[in-house]
């Protein structure tokens, strides 16, 4: 490929040298690897640093951390020597939370969780949102970027709402995408497919089981099928 796509990979594995495979499969196709709880607790700062590298790709560390403000900069503290390129908090912890991760991590771009796309509109009311998702969600998205976030991960519903409240300069990334051939029936409330997410006007969409599950044939069948999802994206 001339250049890679902007797919976030989601390496959701607890086998490292299965995830190193997946990533050494997708190099070159897709623009970061995302490393979630699961991986990091199996692995720790030596597990993302083996991943960081196996490839050229960025990493985006999806720890969501939310807590008081001093223990979220003593955990980003602790993650920062390995320079993700993004690490994931949780804008409900508020923006006095949110700056103390960014100025933990200067040199990575804090990036505000808004409502999980797991959850449906049902969901949300149960939680005790005030709001449904939509609105919900760009409040969150405000609240991070008054903290200094410079991304913001939203479920696609909600990218051209939010783009209007944040400008151009933030990056949206968006889960909940899934390719029209992909079956429906994951953890995934809200979706829609990745071209669709990167019209609205998402910067990085997260896939992970429509192009890891193609592994099971091999790594060359993971990287067609990382192409093929890449070429619908960039087409």
């Amino acid at each position: 490929m001339d250049k890679a796509a902007p797919i976030v990979l989601a390496v959701d594995t607890n086998d490292l040298e299965i995830a190193k495979a997946w990533v050494s499969a997708t190099d070159g196709v897709i623009s970061v690897v995302k490393l979630g709880l699961e991986f990091y607790l199996n692995f720790g700062n030596d597990g993302i640093k083996a991943i960081a590298d196996s490839a050229s790709t960025e990493i985006f560390l999806d720890l969501k951390l939310h807590d008081i403000p001093h223990t979220v900069a003593g955990a980003a503290r602790a993650v920062s020597y390995l320079r993700p390129k993004y690490l994931t908090v949780h804008a409900s912890g508020g923006s006095a939370m949110v700056r103390a991760a960014v100025d933990a991590m200067p040199s990575t771009q804090i990036t505000g969780v808004t409502v999980l796309t797991s959850l449906s509109e049902k969901d949300v009311d149960a939680i005790g949102f005030r709001s449904h998702a939509l609105d919900s969600a760009v409040g969150l998205a405000k609240i991070a970027i008054s903290g200094g976030a410079r991304a913001i991960v939203c479920s696609p519903l909600e990218i051209l709402a939010i783009r209007e409240v944040i400008g151009d300069e933030v990056t949206i990334i968006t889960p909940g995408v899934r390719p029209s051939d992909s079956p429906s029936g994951d953890d995934q409330a809200r979706t829609m497919t990745p071209r669709e997410a990167i019209d609205r006007g998402a910067n990085l969409v997260v896939i992970g089981r429509p192009i890891t599950q193609s592994f099971v044939n091999g790594a060359q069948a993971m990287r067609e099928r990382a192409i093929e999802i890449a070429g619908h994206i960039l087409n």
